[in-house]
C-alpha cells in the first residue's frame, strides 16, 4: 500500500480552511490553534498509516523469504505448510511427514532474516 502524502496534505488544508470558514469573529490565536491543532491531526494520521504499510511490507517480504528457503528444503512439502507472519513472528501450520522435518522448518524460519519469532502449528503425519 502506498501512502499519498499530497493527498494527506490536500486533507490537511482543506480541514485547515473549513476552520478558519468557520471561525467568523474568532480571535486570531483561537483560529492559529485549531489551524495547528488541524495540520499535526493530519500528521499523525498519515505517519501513522504510513507505519502499518511499512509493517505490512516487511511481514509480506519475510513471508515470501521463508516460503522460498522451505520450497528449497529437500524432504519439505511446501505445499503442505502455511506460512503467515504478523509483526515479524512467523506461523507455521500445515503438515509434514515427520519430527525431524517439522525441526528443519522451524529451524528455517528462525534463521530467516526479520524473523522475530515463531509459532509452531506443524502437525506430523502420522503412519
Amino acid at each position: 500500500m502506498k501512502i499519498n502524502t499530497t493527498s494527506a496534505l490536500v486533507a490537511a488544508l482543506a480541514a485547515a480552511s473549513l476552520t478558519l470558514g468557520a471561525c467568523g469573529q474568532r480571535s486570531p490565536s483561537d483560529t492559529t490553534r485549531k489551524v495547528d491543532q488541524a495540520m499535526q491531526n493530519a500528521t499523525t494520521t498519515t505517519t501513522a498509516a504510513m507505519d502499518k504499510a511499512v509493517v505490512a511490507t516487511d511481514d509480506a517480504a519475510i513471508t515470501a523469504k521463508v516460503k522460498a528457503a522451505i520450497l528449497a528444503e529437500p524432504g519439505l512439502k511446501s505445499l503442505q505448510i502455511n506460512v503467515d507472519t504478523k509483526d515479524g513472528t512467523v506461523t507455521l501450520s500445515g503438515m509434514v511427514d515427520n519430527a525431524d522435518l517439522r525441526e528443519r522448518a522451524k529451524q528455517l524460519t528462525s534463521s530467516t532474516a526479520g524473523v522475530k519469532g515463531v509459532v509452531d502449528q506443524l502437525n506430523v503425519k502420522i503412519s
